[in-house]
């Protein structure tokens, strides 16, 4: 098992050009938009010409799919068993967008055998080599295996609401987070803001709970405001951006995404860097209790 990784670990280090970003969507709590935003946020990052993948790990849960009025046959599983190639269980969206369910796949993450171990590298090696950005779009709540994941990812995009509770769970999920990798880069947005104001007060709150606790930096992506087109766009299984271009939601998650992407273009030669990190930390995670 481990020459197989000290393989993979070296043929990725001898791998040229730029690797594909991954980034982790989460949420400390069910019910704030997580799922809807990155679909929506991932559309405009492929609009802007960037290749984008959506792995649905919202294991159990999964509904990206259906967010764009999709349907799935098959999943991670079929991959992850041999049946398929991972060509094979991912679907196209809009533009240069594509997703992969995860299934029930992940579940069982301890019972898997070394060919599931490294057809799952494989394919996030194929991911990062194909892909501009890789985004997690993570179940709500943490469990060991799912902040293992996170500590392995290159950016962490955290999405709260003005709820009291969603801001500590926020905060929370944050926290634990941080004391597995204290380098992490945490991005913060606020949804469903009722005003200007109150987005501004949540995001200041995170910020200075994080900078006072745990003496970290978070970049503030910006907040979305509550808008009528969100539920009309998912009861039509359209994503708002494509849906209502001219609502206020939109033009604000146009701005975000932009906001993002320059921070990220900005950023090129530790991008890749990180990348080759992202595998190297998985393989360490999967890998537990098998050698």
């Amino acid at each position: 098992m481990r020459d197989q990784a000290e393989k993979l670990r070296m043929k990725m280090m001898e791998s040229q050009g730029s690797l594909g970003k991954s980034i982790a969507i989460v949420s400390g709590k069910g019910g704030v938009g997580k799922s809807n935003f990155t679909m929506n946020f991932a559309t405009v990052l492929a609009k802007a010409q960037k290749k984008v993948v959506v792995v649905d790990m919202d294991i159990g849960m999964g509904n990206i799919h259906i967010l764009i009025g999709k349907s799935v046959q098959y999943s991670l599983r079929e991959y992850l068993t041999g049946e398929l190639k991972i060509e094979d269980v991912m679907y196209d969206g809009e533009d240069q967008l594509q997703y992969i369910s995860g299934g029930s796949g992940m579940s069982t993450i301890l019972e898997w055998s070394e060919e599931m171990f490294d057809r799952l590298i494989e394919a996030f090696e194929y991911l990062q080599k194909t892909f501009d950005y890789i985004l997690f779009d993570m179940g709500a709540g943490a469990t060991n295996w799912s902040l293992d994941l996170l500590a392995s990812v290159d950016e962490i995009i955290v999405i709260s609401t003005a709820e009291p509770t969603a801001i500590m769970d926020a905060y929370s999920m944050m926290k634990f987070i941080h004391l597995k990798d204290a380098q992490k880069q945490f991005y913060i947005l606020c949804n469903r803001t009722l005003t200007y104001e109150e987005g501004q007060e949540t995001l200041q709150r995170l910020a200075k709970a994080m900078q006072k606790f745990l003496q970290k930096e978070v970049a503030v992506l910006g907040s979305l405001p509550e808008d009528p087109v969100v539920r009309k766009a998912v009861k039509a299984q359209v994503p708002f951006v494509i849906s209502y271009p001219d609502a206020l939601i939109s033009k604000t998650m146009y701005q975000m995404a932009n906001k993002f992407m320059n921070e990220y273009d900005g950023e090129v030669h530790a991008q890749q860097n990180q990348s080759r990190n992202f595998l190297s930390k998985l393989k360490g995670i999967f890998s537990k209790g098998r050698d």
